[in-house]
């Protein structure tokens, strides 16, 4: 039998492959000829001109090799390691260029913490990648990317991209709280600093919140008086039990008593608290304060421990979000099914099923190593990944699909064992292993080509580690789930530690997401109607040093202009102490009792009662040194504001915070005809001079034409405006408008810094002049289909507005929204807006961006 084919198959041997090794000299000796031939082909072509066209020529330094050299020389230089001599190590680092030492401090993936500069601001994990495409500035400690170059336009683009694509954001600079201690307790350490407080939810949500099924939004405040100083949005979630019970490594003796560790160590419990950078050292001072305050009263030690140079933060919007995270996420064959997961199990069916505020925890593969071609976001929904199945043994599943991983038997070094395993993102004791180095990643593909070519010396092994320390190619996350029903738009946040942030922000990027900096943030915050911190909070601290950063800025662009074209100063931040002047104007007969008063906004707060937790001060000792800039508080739940109204006797008004169970309805009292009458017994509601003010939120839709821009001022119209604009179908320009010099000086700036508002003398202005009731925090987004702008106004003042003007109108044209003027800062003219309270269509607004 030939032996070219085997005696069972039939089948020809495979054909020797190519010699791994090619001799250049052999091989054109042997291809003399050819290359010849060639070469008289390229001559006849170019008239035996071999010389490069004059046209052409550029002057570049391509032919003079020293740069390259002396390149190449410093690179050596900065990456010798010269472990006998570290001194003269030292001395070569001060000799290198100081972009140079940067890039090799960015380069370094530790295991926690940043990179700093030299005045201690903090560096990203993504500070490398941001800073080649973006404007980077620097806020709250912090390096941040600002937005992408140029003049701050590109709105239309990117809610295009919302809407169609997917967006993601570098959230790092936010960090986590952890509160470790018995369950009881630390329930109420959070009844004291949290509003609403986890025990005030329904049972349903209460229980999903603390077994961590889910996540909880809040407010945080100062510990020691009713109603004190906000300080940031939070959000909160808790550690679930099983993951709880599996952590053998935990001290009970430190943290509870012996009797307690005996009888109650059951109910010992984890809990993180996630604070925004701007506040989040005025906000860890108030927990670990309130720790030590229940530490004082039932005798049992809480820990409260920073996490701020331990875990990432990674955030991803977009109508394709989910499709996206399905295509990079795959969770390891070792990854534990956890109570959610199998809770939410059922919900594989259908993407829109899943829970909003839900959590899921996963130990995912490094996405580096994942096949390209396998990946099909059409195929199949984002709960594939996110859940597990038990098969018809009841063993634990595994993903839905197969995961093909690149081959990755060289990340662990010889002799090592078990330093791939899977552990719990809330270890936060253990070392969590980072992932690969970059370099040892492409020598390693580079090595796998070069075997697939059959090229190059198979006897070289693979490259190794610069630093001999463990390292993983799974990554524990937990992944957050946010979909309001304000909006159709997905959110999910990615928290993981911060050593894996560039391997997932560069995965992620690469997968079609566009980064986003905090500008355009902004404007998704304003098209999603979510409140963005800490531009529309002006009762937390964190506002007054923002806004003072911003009118410095504003301040030094406005000096780079020549003097003829350089516009009046308006006030930044907006004067919210002037909102008192509507509220007391709003309680005469006419508007124009006010402009006789001699008591100016700052005597007026000096007079604040003490004998009510709304009209009196509440600044405690641990705020900081930025305090609020009014004597006030913004209303972010139907609760709070209820208790207001009930606390002043004005419960009466015709503001109707949406409750469950609320027998006070918009709708019925719209179709009422007798609820206005004031012969029917009602009740006329005197506003207490020395009343705290009282902030609500509301979305402002102009009635037919304007562009609302941030920091224009909302006012209070008479109803003859109100019946003049909807009456009519064409305004005249001289209406409803003020003279120039009363719009340049209606605020004008006090010795001290603050902004006073001016009562006009001159007639003209009088007859033209409405009183502020709240300020524009963020104005229209370009491109927007829908623009809406967000304002803060008083409550009392919105409903004594719509009480006047469901009186002056049949019940069939009465309306949900309110009428209200609103004026850019540096216009004269008034535009007519529908001011809808945001409080009246949620139950609460405490979700933020």
């Amino acid at each position: 039998m030939n032996k070219d084919f085997h005696h069972d198959r039939g089948k020809p041997r495979t054909a020797a492959g190519p010699p791994r090794t090619i001799n250049v000299h052999k091989f054109a000796e042997s291809r003399a000829s050819e290359l010849e031939s060639l070469h008289s082909i390229v001559k006849e072509r170019l008239c035996n001109d071999f010389r490069s066209q004059r046209s052409k020529r550029r002057r570049t330094t391509g032919h003079d090799n020293r740069l390259a050299k002396s390149r190449a020389r410093k690179k050596q230089k900065a990456g010798e390691v010269n472990a006998t001599n570290p001194g003269y190590l030292e001395k070569d680092k001060k000799k290198l260029p100081r972009h140079v030492r940067r890039k090799l401090e960015l380069t370094k993936n530790s295991l926690d913490g940043f990179s700093t500069s030299g005045d201690g601001t903090k560096r990203l994990r993504t500070h490398l990648w941001h800073a080649k495409r973006f404007t980077m500035t620097k806020l709250w400690g912090f390096y941040l990317p600002l937005g992408v170059h140029g003049r701050g336009r590109g709105s239309r683009a990117l809610l295009k991209k919302l809407k169609g694509g997917v967006l993601v954001h570098d959230a790092s600079y936010c960090s986590a709280v952890q509160l470790e201690g018995p369950e009881d307790l630390l329930l109420s350490i959070l009844e004291t600093v949290l509003v609403p407080s986890p025990c005030s939810h329904c049972e349903d949500a209460r229980s999903d919140i603390l077994s961590g099924a889910i996540y909880g939004s809040a407010e945080l405040h100062h510990v020691g008086a009713v109603f004190s100083q906000t300080i940031a949005p939070v959000t909160y979630m808790w550690q679930p039990q099983q993951c709880r019970n599996a952590d053998t490594n935990v001290d009970h003796a430190n943290i509870c008593g012996e009797q307690q560790k005996v009888d109650g160590c059951s109910s010992l419990r984890r809990l993180w608290v996630w604070i925004h950078a701007a506040a989040f050292r005025e906000g860890y001072n108030a927990l670990q304060n309130a720790c030590e305050r229940q530490v004082d009263a039932a005798g049992t030690r809480v820990n409260c421990i920073s996490l701020e140079n331990h875990l990432g933060k990674l955030e991803v919007m977009g109508s394709r979000a989910s499709q996206l995270l399905q295509k990079m996420l795959h969770p390891s064959t070792c990854s534990s099914v956890n109570s959610s997961l199998v809770k939410y199990a059922s919900y594989i069916e259908n993407d829109d099923q899943i829970p909003s505020s839900a959590i899921f925890s996963l130990s995912v593969d490094d996405p580096r190593f994942l096949d390209k071609d396998i990946t099909n976001a059409s195929e199949a929904k984002v709960q594939d990944i996110l859940s597990y199945k038990k098969d018809e043994s009841g063993g634990n599943g595994t993903p839905k699909r197969d995961m093909k991983l690149l081959p990755c038997s060289f990340l662990e070094p010889e002799g090592s064992h078990g330093l791939s395993q899977c552990i719990d993102l809330w270890d936060t004791k253990k070392d969590i292993d980072p992932p690969i180095e970059e370099n040892i990643l492409c020598m390693e593909k580079h090595r796998q080509r070069m075997e697939l070519f059959r090229i190059g010396d198979t006897s070289t092994g693979r490259q190794q580690p610069s630093i001999e320390r463990r390292f993983s190619r799974f990554c524990p996350i937990l992944l957050l789930r946010s979909d309001s029903q304000k909006t159709s738009i997905i959110r999910w946040s990615i928290i993981l530690p911060l050593s894996w942030i560039k391997v997932f922000w560069m995965a992620i990027v690469t997968n079609g997401a566009q980064a986003i900096g905090l500008r355009e943030k902004h404007w998704i915050s304003c098209e999603l109607g979510f409140p963005c911190f800490p531009r529309e909070f002006p009762d937390c601290s964190a506002y007054s040093c923002f806004m003072a950063l911003e009118e410095a800025a504003d301040d030094k662009k406005s000096e780079l202009r020549s003097p003829h074209t350089r516009t009046w100063k308006v006030p930044v931040p907006s004067p919210w102490d002037s909102l008192r002047l509507a509220l007391e104007g709003l309680n005469g007969a006419a508007h124009g009792r006010i402009q006789h008063e001699q008591l100016l906004p700052h005597d007026m707060i000096r007079n604040i009662a003490m004998n009510n937790p709304y009209l009196r001060s509440c600044k405690t000792e641990t705020e900081s040194s930025c305090g609020a800039p009014f004597e006030g508080f913004v209303a972010r739940t139907c609760n709070v504001l209820i208790q207001f109204l009930d606390e002043i006797k004005a419960s009466h008004l015709l503001l109707f915070p949406k409750v469950l169970h609320s027998k006070k309805c918009i709708g019925k009292f719209m179709k009422d005809e007798k609820i206005l009458n004031e012969d029917a017994g009602g009740v006329i509601y005197q506003i207490n001079q020395d009343q705290k003010l009282c902030l609500v939120r509301v979305l402002l839709h102009a009635y037919r034409e304007g562009s609302f821009e941030e920091g224009a001022v909302v006012c209070a119209p008479h109803i003859d405006d109100v019946m003049l604009w909807t009456t009519r179908s064409e305004i005249s320009k001289g209406e409803l408008q003020v003279p120039e010099s009363f719009a340049r000086s209606c605020f004008s700036q006090q010795a001290t810094g603050e902004w006073e508002f001016q009562v006009p003398e001159e007639p003209a202005a009088k007859e033209s002049c409405r009183l502020p009731i709240g300020f524009i925090t963020t104005g229209f987004v370009r491109g927007s289909k829908k623009p809406v702008a967000v304002a803060l106004c008083e409550a009392v003042c919105l409903a004594r507005l719509r009480e006047e003007q469901w009186k002056a109108v049949g019940v069939r044209k009465r309306r949900k929204e309110i009428y209200v003027l609103v004026r850019n800062l540096r216009s004269t003219a008034y535009r007519l807006a529908l001011a809808s309270i945001v409080l009246e269509q949620w139950e609460d607004d405490l979700e933020c961006m």
